[in-house]
């Protein structure tokens, strides 16, 4: 593929139909992403809690296709979150998101998730892309 084929792909904003939980506890996080994922065409359904995020999915377990979770959360802990969500349903793919670097402990996590990773602040791209990655790997 020639350099600026793979330039423009890595440019492109990725859409989509599919149904996002998205959980994350600062508010305006929360409504900025959702925002951005409906703009991309997604159902997006919020959560401010790791026990909201749980009882969504328990509700909805067979209608959600992908999780976007802050990892970073006050009362349940997002790697908490991410085990209850996955003892849930241990097929829907789950996107961690979090303004911290990947550490040894933050990698762990991911491994044994089988859970991808997007860096805060992230853009509408980095996004796009990063979400469709997830839903076509399943």
């Amino acid at each position: 593929m020639a350099p600026e084929m793979e330039v423009g792909k890595k440019d492109e904003i990725l859409h989509g139909s599919e149904s996002v939980l998205l959980i994350d506890d600062e508010e305006m996080v929360l409504n900025v992403s959702r925002e951005l994922l409906e703009g991309l065409g997604y159902q997006v359904l919020t959560a401010a809690s790791g026990k909201e995020a749980i009882s969504i999915l328990e509700a909805k377990t067979g209608e959600i296709d992908l999780v976007v979770l802050d990892l970073t959360m006050p009362e349940m802990s997002g790697e908490e979150t991410l085990n209850r969500l996955k003892s849930i349903n241990p097929n829907v793919p789950v996107l961690v998101s979090t303004g911290f670097s990947i550490n040894e402990k933050l990698r762990e996590v991911l491994q044994q998730n089988c859970t991808g990773f997007i860096q805060k602040p992230f853009n509408l791209q980095k996004l796009s892309q990063k979400v469709r990655e997830m839903l076509d790997a399943e």
